[in-house]
C-alpha cells in the first residue's frame, strides 16, 4: 500500500536568493536516499515560502525491498574437516549470516573452492528509514553562508524553528539537535495561527491556506503576475517584465496581495534608470510603463498579507518610495551642476587596488589601452576620438553622489551625465557599455567604441591582478576575472573582431609598467594570462557544441585571434564530415611525429632522391593555393589541398628511410616534412583529431 510523506522545515525568513538551490538539494538528497535504501516512490514535490521548505513524497512503498545477496564464506578446505563435517569456521559463518547448512554451496574463485550462501535481508519499514535518515538529509543542505544558533551543532542559512515529519497520518519521529519532529506547523506570521496541527498529509496545503499561507510558490507567482498586470492595465499601462524580480518577490511573501501606488509626476522628469533602480533594486516594486515603454506615475508592490487596511499600506509604500526618489532627485540635480569631466580628478582619491593605484590611474591606463586597441582594429578617426574621450570619462560617475548612493547605476548614470554635459551620443553610450556584459547572458556592447572600451577595461583588470599574483582558484573568483575574460571573448566573437589576444595582453601589462611602474615577471605573467584565456576559450567552444578533439586541434596551433579560431573550428568540424578527411589523418600523424623533431624547413632539391621528388613537387604545386586559402580564411579549401598529398606522403614513407645516418640527407628529408607540417599548423593540428 503506497503512502505519502511530508517533511516541512520551518525557519526564520530565508533570503529569497537561497530558496531555489536549497529545494534542489533537498530533492537531490532525497532521491539519493530512496535509491540507496531501495525504496520505490511515484513522485517528489517541493514547495517553499520564506518560512518553510517543504518536501512531499507521493506513492511511497511502506517497506524497503528485500535484498538478496551472495555471501562468500571460508575456503572449502577450511570449512569442512576430513570427514566432511562443518568446522568451527563454517559454523561461525552460518551463525553470523543466520543460515543453516542447507543454504551452503561451493564455487571456485581464483582457482580455490569457497563456500557461498544466498542471503536474503528483510526490508526495513519506510517509517524506520525516514526516521533514521531525515536529520542527515536536512543537515546536508549547504548554503553560501550559514549560521549556528542556540548552541546547536548544526549550520543552516537561518535558524530552524519547527519540523513536520508525517507519513500519511502518523508522525515519523526524529530529533534534530533538540528540535523534535511533529505534526505541528505555523501559519502566516501575523494573520495565521502559531500552532496548526496537521492530522494527515492531504490536508497540509488547505490548512495552511486557511492560515494565510499559500505553500505552492508557482501559485503565488501567478497571483503576483496576473494581479499586478490587472492593476497596471486599469491605469492604462503595462507591468515592466522582470522574471528575476518576480521570482524574488514570490520568495519573500507567503500570502501575496498586489497593490498599486502613485508616484509624483515631478519624478518622471528624471532619467528612467534613476527612478526604476530605487524601485526595483531597493524596494522590490514593479514599475508601470505605457505602450511606448515610458514610465507612468504608478508602481506595483506586493503585500505579504490580505487586503485589510490596504490604503494604509499603499500610503506607507508611497511615502517610502517618495523619500528614495526625493534623494535621487537631489543627487541628480546636484551632480549635474558641473560637467562629468570635472569629476575625473576626484578619481585620484579612490583606490582601485592597493598595488595597482587609484581609479584615476586605471582611467589613464584604460584610455591609452582603448586607444591602442582602436588602432589595432584600424577604426576611423572619428571613432578613435570617441574611444579616447569615452575612456577618459569612463569612471567619472563613480565619484558622483548618485552612484555613491545607488551603486547599481554605475555606467548608466555616467551615460546620462555625459549627455547632460553635451558629450556626443557615441561617447555617452560607450560609458555605459564599458560594463557589458555584466553577467552570463547579458546584453553586449552595440557600438565599436563601447566594445573597445569594454575590452580595455576588462583586460586592464585581468592583467593588473595577475601581475600582483591574484588569480581565480577553484570556485573562488572574488574579482570576477572569469566573467571578465568571457566578456572579452563574447565581444570579440559577437563583433567578429580581428584582434590579437597576445597583443592586447602585452599592451595591458606594459601599461602597468608605463603608468604605475609596477615590477613583475613579465613573461611568466603573460603566459599565465594566456593559459587563463585558453581555458575559457576551450570551455566556451565545447559549450557551443564543438567536439573536444577539434577544440584541441585548433588550440594546439596559434592561439591569438579568437574569432579566427572559431572560424577554423567550424570549418574543421564541417570538413571532418567528408569521407576523404579520415584518410589523411593517419598520414599527417606520421608527418607530425617526425616534423616535430626538427626546427628547419629548408629543403635542397639536389639532395632529394627520385622517391622523394613526388612529394616535394606535389607540395610545391599546392603550397601557394594553401597559403592563399588560409589568407581568405577558406580553411576547408586549404584542407582539401592538403588531402591531395595523401598518396605522395604514403609513397614517401613506404619508399624512403627518413632517419638515416647521413645528417645532410636526414635533415633534408625532415625539412620536407616540416614544410608540410607548418602549412597544416596554420589551420589546426590534425594529429589531435580522433580518427573514428
Amino acid at each position: 500500500m503506497s503512502k505519502c510523506y511530508l517533511l516541512e522545515i520551518g525557519v526564520e525568513e530565508l533570503p529569497a536568493r537561497l530558496v531555489g538551490d536549497a529545494l534542489e538539494q533537498l530533492k537531490s538528497n532525497t532521491k539519493d536516499l530512496m535509491k540507496e535504501e531501495r525504496i520505490c516512490y511515484e513522485n517528489i514535490k517541493l514547495y517553499s515560502t520564506p518560512r518553510r521548505l517543504t518536501l512531499i513524497i507521493e506513492g511511497l512503498e511502506d517497506i524497503q525491498q528485500n535484498l538478496k545477496e551472495k555471501v562468500k564464506g571460508p575456503t572449502k578446505r577450511i570449512a569442512f574437516d576430513q570427514d566432511d563435517n562443518p568446522t568451527k569456521a563454517l559454523l561461525g559463518f552460518m551463525r553470523g549470516q543466520g543460515i543453516d547448512i542447507a543454504s551452503i554451496y561451493v564455487e571456485v574463485f581464483n582457482e580455490e573452492e569457497y563456500v557461498y550462501a544466498d542471503v536474503v535481508k528483510e526490508g526495513k519499514t519506510i517509517e524506520h528509514i525516514l526516521s533514521e535518515n531525515m536529520p542527515n538529509i536536512i543537515k546536508s543542505i549547504n548554503f553560501p553562508k550559514s549560521m549556528r544558533w542556540g548552541g546547536k551543532n548544526i549550520k543552516f542559512a537561518r535558524p530552524i524553528r519547527w519540523l513536520i515529519s508525517l507519513l500519511d497520518d502518523k508522525v515519523v519521529p526524529f530529533d534534530l539537535e533538540g528540535i523534535e519532529a511533529s505534526n505541528i506547523t505555523k501559519g502566516h506570521r501575523f494573520l495565521g495561527s502559531s500552532s496548526i496541527e496537521i492530522y494527515n498529509v492531504n490536508e497540509y496545503m488547505d490548512k495552511l491556506r486557511e492560515n494565510y499561507v499559500i505553500v505552492d510558490q508557482e501559485e503565488r507567482k501567478e497571483i503576483i503576475k496576473y494581479g499586478s498586470e490587472r492593476l497596471a492595465k486599469e491605469k492604462g499601462g503595462n507591468l515592466l517584465q522582470d522574471d528575476n524580480l518576480l521570482d524574488e518577490v514570490t520568495n519573500i511573501v507567503e500570502y501575496p496581495t498586489p497593490i498599486i501606488g502613485k508616484i509624483k509626476e515631478e519624478y518622471l522628469s528624471l532619467p528612467v534608470d534613476v527612478v526604476v533602480t530605487p524601485m526595483k533594486e531597493h524596494l522590490r516594486f514593479f514599475p508601470v510603463l505605457d505602450d511606448k515603454k515610458r514610465l507612468l506615475p504608478y508602481f506595483i508592490t506586493v503585500r505579504n498579507g490580505n487586503e485589510d487596511f490596504i490604503e494604509v499600506v499603499i500610503k506607507g509604500n508611497e511615502k517610502v518610495l517618495g523619500a528614495r526618489l526625493e534623494d535621487a532627485k537631489f543627487f541628480f540635480k546636484d551632480d549635474i551642476k558641473k560637467p562629468l569631466e570635472s569629476y575625473v580628478m576626484d578619481l585620484k582619491n579612490i583606490v582601485f587596488q592597493e598595488k595597482l593605484g587609484s581609479l584615476f590611474d586605471k582611467t589613464k591606463r584604460v584610455q591609452k589601452l582603448a586607444y591602442k586597441i582602436g588602432g589595432y582594429l584600424e577604426v576611423g578617426e572619428e571613432t578613435e576620438k570617441n574611444i579616447e574621450r569615452a575612456g577618459y570619462l569612463a569612471k567619472a560617475d563613480l565619484v558622483t553622489k548618485m552612484v555613491s548612493e545607488f551603486t547599481e547605476l554605475q555606467g548608466k548614470i555616467g551615460m546620462e551625465y555625459a549627455k547632460a554635459s553635451d558629450e556626443n551620443e557615441i561617447v555617452s553610450l560607450a560609458i555605459f557599455e564599458q560594463y557589458l556584459p555584466r553577467f552570463a547572458g547579458d546584453e553586449l556592447p552595440t557600438t565599436t567604441a563601447g566594445s573597445v572600451l569594454s575590452i580595455a577595461d576588462k583586460i586592464d583588470t585581468i592583467a593588473g591582478l595577475f601581475a600582483i599574483n591574484i588569480h581565480p582558484t577553484g570556485s573562488q573568483d572574488p574579482f570576477g576575472l572569469r566573467r571578465q575574460a568571457l566578456g572579452i571573448i563574447n565581444i570579440i566573437l559577437d563583433k567578429k573582431l580581428d584582434l590579437s589576444i597576445n597583443e592586447i595582453v602585452e599592451t595591458a601589462l606594459y601599461m602597468y609598467v608605463d603608468v604605475n611602474g609596477l615590477a613583475f615577471d613579465y613573461n611568466k605573467v603573460k603566459d599565465e594570462i594566456m593559459d587563463f584565456f585558453i581555458g575559457r576559450i576551450r570551455n566556451m567552444f565545447m559549450d557551443i557544441g564543438i567536439r573536444y578533439d577539434i577544440v584541441d586541434a585548433v588550440l594546439g596551433t596559434n592561439v591569438d585571434n579568437i574569432y579566427d579560431m572559431k572560424i577554423r573550428a567550424n570549418k574543421l568540424n564541417e570538413w571532418l564530415k567528408k569521407e576523404e578527411s579520415s584518410e589523411i589523418l593517419s598520414a599527417f600523424n606520421r608527418v607530425s611525429n617526425l616534423a616535430e623533431k626538427t626546427t628547419s624547413s629548408e629543403v635542397f632539391r639536389d639532395l632529394l632522391t627520385e622517391d622523394e621528388i613526388e612529394l616535394y613537387e606535389s607540395f610545391n604545386n599546392v603550397e601557394d593555393k594553401i597559403r592563399s586559402s588560409i589568407e581568405k580564411k577558406e580553411y576547408d579549401k586549404a584542407l582539401d589541398y592538403l588531402v591531395t598529398l595523401k598518396g605522395p606522403i604514403d609513397n614517401f614513407f613506404n619508399l624512403v628511410m627518413v632517419m638515416v645516418d647521413d645528417e645532410k640527407i636526414r635533415n633534408n628529408r625532415l625539412g620536407l616534412l616540416k614544410k608540410i607540417y607548418d602549412s597544416m599548423m596554420q589551420i589546426c593540428d590534425l594529429s589531435k583529431i580522433v580518427n573514428k
